[in-house]
């Protein structure tokens, strides 16, 4: 069964492996990404949320909106 499994599966790879991907996204790691997951989101009238947009109280966990809130109390 492993043997007849491998036999399906290696020609894929060997085709993979012959080809280089066409059109994939690649990125460099510690990037935002690729370009295409901004334009996947656009599609759908979506953005990503900018880090540092809202900072978080570390100690409560919590929005400054939230911490306001719990000081004013």
């Amino acid at each position: 069964m492993v043997e007849a499994g491998w036999s399906v599966i290696q020609p894929v790879l060997d085709v993979w492996h012959a080809l280089p991907a066409r059109g994939f996204p690649n990125y460099s790691a510690g990037s935002w990404g690729p370009v295409e997951a901004d334009e996947l989101l656009e599609r759908e009238g979506r953005a990503w949320r900018p880090i540092g947009e809202e900072e978080i109280d570390r100690d409560r966990g919590c929005s400054d909106d939230e911490s306001k809130i719990a000081a004013a109390r």
